[in-house]
């Protein structure tokens, strides 16, 4: 369930609330999804890890993300200049991107859908409810469709 040809496919979560941090890990291990996670808590410090720069520089610390889970409101670079900054990219832009909000605004759904993002999902109210969220996400990435593999890049 956690990799594609017996590789560990590493996930990148960039959200600033570290009780979200918290609570998404605990949800990972409650779904069984064994995929490392790697916490960053700005949008600045994600494009750091992404581009390997200041304390992201090791890669056998920092592996390149097969899935990137993305909060929108996060100080000094909020998610939706990260995504652009993503797809913009093209080293990166091939990486999916999932937005994991408590944005429910219309808004935000259709610019991010614009600027690339591969699915927007609301953060739930209930951590049962974010488990089964992490579960089909697990399911679908992982299981279902086939994502590239960023191996030491």
């Amino acid at each position: 369930m956690d990799n594609r040809n017996n590789k560990i496919i590493p996930i990148l979560v960039a959200d600033d609330d570290e009780e979200d941090r918290m609570l998404i890990q605990d949800a990972m291990e409650e779904s069984k999804l064994l995929n490392p996670l790697h916490f960053v808590a700005d949008g600045q410090e994600a494009m750091d890890y992404l581009n390997h720069r200041g304390k992201f520089a090791n890669l056998e610390k920092n592996p390149m993300p097969g899935l990137i889970l993305l909060d929108l409101n996060m100080p000094k670079k909020d998610g939706r200049e990260v995504l652009k900054e993503i797809k913009s990219n093209p080293s990166l832009r091939s990486i999916p991107v999932v937005i994991l909000t408590t944005s429910k605004a219309e808004e935000d759904i259709l610019r991010t859908y614009d600027l690339g993002v591969n699915s927007y999902i609301t953060k739930p109210v209930t951590f049962d409810a974010l488990v089964d969220i992490i579960k089909n996400l697990g399911k679908y990435w992982f299981e279902i469709v086939s994502i590239p593999f960023y191996e030491h890049q």
